[in-house]
């Protein structure tokens, strides 16, 4: 067979959602992987990861058969069985935690591993029909969401293609020279036609940084204080658009007031970027009318970070630059999809009524914590699809705790044998992305990209919703969904959508879904029911209800919020827990290329702090705080601000002498109005591991 090339489409938890143009060689065989130049944003470039997808296809290492535990949890002792019985075992599991503590005490849960609107969100229509405990996915947007949506409105923004009419182009707390490499081509190419200068913001040196024209490196969660000061000095200065604010905005006097009051010096103290940077990007910022931002998630990744997002957000309302050409800002597209899911997720099933459990919180749910459970019955059993929490969630060690309770019933779907596998009654494989057909929300562009299935299954592996199909006959579980296949629901979710075929989705490789805000001169105000940006937010109506999240501590003007995990004597350092160039999450940590390049877990830490503590480049260190310890190498470089170590990419935990991975050391408390992880918040301390020099 000769080999042909194919459209595709990426599935993983990255706001890229790239199309891609697979090699396949054979039936069961791809070679190399391309970006997509069917679609302009993708414009055939996509990250190392991907493009190596071969060696994660055709690992020797993935899951072939169902299995059974046979020893402890955890310990990874399994033998094989049947799909028939393995499936059986499930559905009498559900059956039996149901007559004991009621439906809610089985909770289906999901997570990033693939982001596939029938693959990943299928299992929603399962739980909704059954009965069983919802689940809110907070663990990525959880804090950022309620930011946005506190002062712009519906989550949706400046179509990212405009960053070729831009002339400063503002990348805030991201890294897309790691993460999101089809970013950084369109902000290269109007740095090359149109001169557009770089100003990058996050806590530490990142390659993204390197590259910029203006880079600028803040204490980590201080980023709102950054912002009012530089609305500070567009309002001093002159440099503000009154007329925007006054036309579109719910500025007033007393937001011009209090924004006046947060002075560079005030900033200068909270940062630690110097008053001079601070005006010098105040100017630059109130100058440029044609100023993107391009916001990250990890400035939202702290305990303040729905705030730190809000003031961020504030910058082109006080500037005016959303309504020039290459102007306004832009997180995710979430709010523009106008995608009807009710068949494919089962949304006319939902009971209103059930509980819905926080993603985030899965430790403290399966401890028993009685505020997590919102006051409801234990969760005593569950299917995991697309989750690897044991070493993804915050306080890991607490996941792990709950996950080896001998009274639950754990069933995990999975192409490879991960931590959170081990502890499984059940292992299912899983089917890759290749072997299945889904479509893909497009979140850092403005298309639904499509992935047919062009492989034979690997082995006995089977899909999401084929799994999910049939445990609803052994269950009894009555809904249209289940009697389709995965195209089918495809084709009935874009015919019910109004967006034609999926023979037409087929043909052209994505569908385009432009954002509703209006764009550059055609700009008509903020998708607000007023029309107007929102200085002063209502943080209690973003929150979730019957969560208990007291929203009214927060900021009722645009504001630093200091609540932060602050350094002290006893955990001196501010942890930060970023994405690693080749790994995203856990995926890709079995890829040969992505280990070999990521070498081993290690710590950033600045030259200052590693002499203070004793520590050695290369050195075996140990990070440590209430919530446990973990074990890395040391890599001494002003990369990192004093008094911050940061450790990139999440290892699996077996990678870490001890065997504890980075997580553990994370806090689980859900962040405030909507709940979510602060994972560049945590104190902790460092010390050398003595006798070690390696």
């Amino acid at each position: 067979m000769e080999s042909v090339l194919l459209k595709s489409a990426c599935p993983h938890d990255c706001p890229s959602a790239c199309a891609l143009e697979v090699e396949r060689l054979s039936p069961t065989r791809i070679g190399k992987v391309r970006g997509g130049r069917h679609f302009d944003y993708t414009d055939g470039v996509i990250c190392a990861k991907v493009a190596r997808y071969a060696e994660r296809v055709h690992h020797p290492d993935r899951l072939t058969q169902p299995l059974k535990r046979k020893g402890s949890k955890g310990d990874g002792s399994f033998v094989p069985i049947s799909w028939d019985a393995a499936l059986d075992e499930i559905a009498n599991a559900f059956e039996v935690a149901s007559a004991r503590h009621g439906s809610e005490s089985v909770w289906p849960y999901h997570s990033g591993g693939t982001m596939g609107v029938v693959q990943r969100w299928g299992l929603d229509r399962l739980r909704h029909v059954m009965g069983y405990s919802g689940e809110k996915t907070t663990i990525c947007i959880g804090p950022s969401e309620p930011g946005w949506r506190a002062g712009v409105g519906r989550l949706e923004g400046t179509d990212p293609r405009h960053i070729a009419q831009s002339d400063l182009i503002i990348v805030w707390g991201g890294n897309p020279v790691s993460t999101q490499v089809n970013l950084m081509r369109h902000i290269q190419a109007a740095r090359r036609d149109r001169g557009a200068r770089l100003m990058v913001v996050d806590c530490y040196r990142t390659p993204t940084v390197e590259k910029a024209d203006l880079p600028v490196i803040l204490r980590p969660g201080t980023d709102a204080a950054l912002a009012c000061a530089l609305m500070c000095v567009m309002l001093e200065e002159g440099l503000a658009d009154q007329d925007f604010l006054t036309r579109y905005t719910d500025f007033g006097d007393d937001v011009e007031r209090h924004l006046r009051s947060r002075t560079p010096a005030w900033a200068a103290a909270i940062t630690g970027v110097d008053e001079d940077t601070i005006r010098t990007l105040g100017r630059t910022i109130g100058e440029t009318k044609r100023a993107f931002l391009r916001l990250g998630f990890g400035f939202t990744r702290s305990r303040n970070g729905a705030t730190n997002m809000h003031a961020v957000t504030a910058l082109p309302a006080v500037s005016g630059a959303w309504r020039h050409p290459g102007g306004g800002a832009f997180f995710l597209n979430l709010d523009n999809w106008g995608l009807d899911t009710t068949v494919a997720h089962g949304l006319d099933a939902k009971d209103p009524s059930v509980r819905v459990l926080d993603q985030s919180r899965i430790g403290a749910v399966l401890t028993g914590d009685p505020h997590a459970l919102l006051g409801g019955p234990p969760v005593a059993a569950m299917l995991m699809q697309n989750a690897n929490s044991a070493n993804v969630a915050p306080e890991s060690g607490l996941v792990r705790r709950g996950l080896a309770r001998t009274d639950l019933f754990v069933a995990v779907h999975e192409q490879f044998m991960t931590e959170t596998a081990a502890f499984a009654d059940i292992v299912l494989p899983a089917a890759m992305s290749f072997e299945y057909d889904d479509i893909y929300y497009g979140l850092g562009h403005t298309a639904i990209t499509y992935g047919p299935r062009l492989l034979e299954r690997h082995a006995d592996c089977r899909t999401n919703h084929e799994v999910v199909c049939g445990l609803a006959e052994r269950l009894g579980a009555e809904h249209a969904g289940f009697g389709m296949s995965a195209r089918e629901l495809i084709d009935r979710t874009l015919n019910d959508s109004g967006l034609g075929t999926i023979a037409r989705l087929e043909e052209k490789g994505y569908v385009e879904r432009p954002p509703t805000i209006s764009q550059g001169e055609s700009w008509e105000g903020f998708p607000n029911a007023d029309g107007r940006y929102r200085f002063r937010p209502d943080w209690s109506a973003l929150q979730m209800p019957g969560w208990d999240l007291p929203a009214a501590s927060m900021p009722a003007i645009v504001d630093y919020w200091d609540v932060i995990e602050q350094a002290s004597e006893q955990t001196p350092l501010r942890l930060v827990a970023p994405p690693a160039r080749m790994f995203l999450n856990t995926s890709f940590t079995q890829s040969p290329s992505s280990r070999a390049h990521e070498s081993r877990p290690t710590a950033l830490l600045h030259p200052d702090d590693a002499a203070r503590l004793g520590i050695e480049d290369e050195q075996r260190i140990v990070l440590g705080n209430p919530r446990g310890e973990v074990q890395l190498h040391a890599r001494i470089a002003s990369r990192a601000l004093p008094g911050t170590v940061v450790a990139e990419g999440i290892w699996p935990s077996r990678d870490h002498e001890g065997g504890a991975g980075i997580n553990q050391l994370i806090g689980s408390d859900p962040v405030l109005p909507a709940g979510g992880v602060a994972f560049h918040d945590s104190a902790v301390w460092a010390r050398p591991v003595l006798g070690d020099a390696s």
